[in-house]
């Protein structure tokens, strides 16, 4: 990336400046609380490397790359060890989006969780048609969907895989056998969940005979885990759909005592991963892919990046790491614009068509070029969704109670391959139900709760073995001339997923930042509400100059979980340099 800035291979060592947990109204929190802040200076190596939200992960992801094996090997290991280690974020229970590069192709894989064929659009309201509260939607067995995430890295593996599948699961099960140290994040929302210790196989894991949860450093073991995994690498993913685990998971949810839920041993058994086309399109001297719907991500992150074409980004880069009022108006009016149409149009495709004549109409140049002169000195407040090309039909607009507690990781190996992958149960914790020692989804939830609205029906209503609308936007990135991998990104954080992603392709490919740099600057943008500001990083005279231009602020947690990996010479060579969110435990290693 000839716009990258060198930076020193001294880099590559971690600077771990502990800070603390930033001042909050606690009203804003998100459902996973930030729980701590370390400045990381980000990793640097020559052949291959893993970056994921835990440490532990990572070392599991690591392993199989020195095994020799491909990034996907490398991801699976490390997801596993995700399961165990970061239950609240992403599992076995749960589903993800896979953005795959072989060397030569890109591949979308859809893991996303499905409905039950036994729901409808009435799934998440009352009686009289009003919405569910969203703890009535959450927690218990009706949020939870068909799992997706072992069957997408089966079929992944299938493809692209290079050691036997049972290896990879090695230090997952040992691990879960001999235990690891609980972290400071996983007990900090332990401390703060008022739902998981209800469910009883959660509790008597997560806390101690006193109700507590186990301390920071408290050595935890999973045995229930450990023989699910020990089944599963022996008799390969039908173990999980087909056998007593999907029995297992069905009575959990039919069961719950006071909100079961409609998901079945057949529906879990029914589940099929998609292959799916990539969201593709140029950006100045790069080819920005992401993730096709029933993800929004990579159509909203194209959406953006259109529009920020038109305009001189080198311009706005921030001084002292700190984005202006001016960068972050026009990043927030763009975000404004995409997350309308986001809002109105994205669902399942195989179930709702895109407006016009489909993806090319919601990413066309001119189209977003006329997006992007709606914008001006003052805020929109909140955009109109657009017209594309072609558009002969009306959607209502979405509710669906979207909540970021996910993971996110990245692979890069030795023979050309890279991936970016967002994995995720949803919700802290998902439903807040445990069975064979993994964390049940509430991914349902990602639906809307209303079904139409005067504009007509609307696109991510609830309907069985639909897959629900994601923000999830893994993202790989070209350069247009040589066709090089030069960066895989992607975060947790539910729907302000794509905002994170957008700054940290700006940061990089406009600013001129390292991914590490990128992904540490302040979070900020707006969903089409407020213009949404990471608390205590944007110094007053920014907050000032926003509101004299109409922006209505919201100063809040905003919890990213950003991990990337990029292409960077230091001292004139290529290595891969790491980046991990300083808001979580996460780093990357490599060789």
């Amino acid at each position: 990336m000839t716009k990258l800035k060198m930076f020193a291979a001294a880099a590559a060592l971690l600077a771990c400046a502990a800070q603390p947990v930033l001042a909050q109204d606690t009203a804003q929190r998100a459902p996973e609380i930030a729980t701590g802040y370390q400045e990381k200076a980000g990793w640097a190596a020559r052949k291959y490397m893993v970056a994921a939200a835990n440490p532990l992960a990572v070392e599991a992801g690591y392993e199989i790359l020195k095994q020799g094996g491909a990034a996907i090997d490398a991801a699976i290991a490390t997801q596993l060890v995700l399961t165990l280690v970061e239950p609240q974020s992403s599992g076995i229970g749960g589903g993800a989006f896979l953005m795959h590069y072989d060397g030569k192709k890109v591949q979308a894989f859809d893991g996303r969780e499905t409905a039950p064929k036994a729901a409808n659009e009435r799934l998440f309201q009352n009686p009289d048609g009003t919405p569910l509260s969203r703890t009535a939607g959450v927690v218990g067995g009706r949020s939870v969907g068909a799992p997706g995430v072992l069957r997408m890295l089966e079929l992944a593996h299938k493809q692209h895989g290079k050691l036997p599948w049972k290896t990879l699961f090695a230090p997952a099960i040992r691990l879960s056998e001999r235990g690891f140290a609980v972290s400071p994040r996983l007990n900090g929302l332990l401390t703060w969940d008022a739902h998981i210790r209800k469910d009883p196989a959660a509790a008597n894991y997560f806390y101690d005979p006193a109700g507590k949860p186990w301390p920071v450093g408290h050595v935890l073991k999973n045995p229930a885990l450990a023989k699910t995994l020990r089944e599963i690498a022996a008799g390969g993913a039908d173990v999980f759909y087909k056998g007593h685990i999907a029995r297992d998971i069905a009575a959990k949810v039919k069961g719950h005592p006071t909100n079961p839920g409609l998901l079945t041993a057949k529906d879990i058994a029914d589940y099929r991963p998609k292959l799916r086309e990539p969201v593709c399109s140029d950006y100045r001297a790069y080819t920005v892919c992401g993730m096709p719907p029933p993800s929004s991500g990579g159509i909203a992150v194209s959406q953006m990046l259109g529009m920020f074409e038109t305009r001189d980004m080198a311009s706005l880069a921030p001084k002292d790491g700190v984005p202006g009022p001016d960068a972050v108006h026009l990043f927030s009016e763009v975000g404004r614009l995409a997350y309308a149409d986001r809002n109105r149009y994205a669902a399942d495709t195989d179930f709702v068509p895109l407006p016009g004549r489909g993806l090319p109409s919601l990413i066309d140049k001119s189209y977003l070029a006329q997006r992007a002169g709606l914008i001006g000195e003052k805020s929109l407040g909140e955009a109109p969704a657009g017209k594309p090309p072609g558009m002969d039909v009306a959607w209502g607009k979405d509710n669906a109670i979207e909540t970021p507690s996910t993971s996110h990781l990245v692979v890069v190996d030795g023979k050309g391959a890279g991936l970016s992958m967002t994995t995720t149960v949803e919700d802290a914790f998902g439903s807040r139900q445990m069975v064979n020692g993994f964390i049940l989804n509430n991914q349902l939830t990602d639906f809307s709760f209303d079904s139409r609205d005067a504009n007509g029906p609307i696109a991510n209503r609830v309907e069985p073995g639909k897959r629900p609308r994601s923000a999830m936007s893994p993202t790989v990135v070209f350069d247009k001339k040589t066709g090089q991998l030069v960066l895989a990104v992607g975060s947790p954080g539910g729907p302000a997923i794509i905002n994170y992603v957008a700054k940290v392709l700006v940061g990089t490919l406009d600013w001129g930042l390292n991914v590490q740099q990128a992904i540490a600057l302040p979070n900020f943008g707006s969903r089409n509400g407020p213009t949404e500001l990471e608390a205590g990083r944007f110094p007053q005279a920014t907050i000032d100059a926003l509101k004299a231009r109409g922006h209505a602020l919201r100063q809040s947690e905003q919890n990213s979980g950003l991990h990337g990996i990029m292409r960077l010479p230091i001292h004139g060579e290529p290595w891969w340099f790491g980046g991990a969110d300083p808001r979580r435990e996460g780093v990357a290693k490599g060789d």
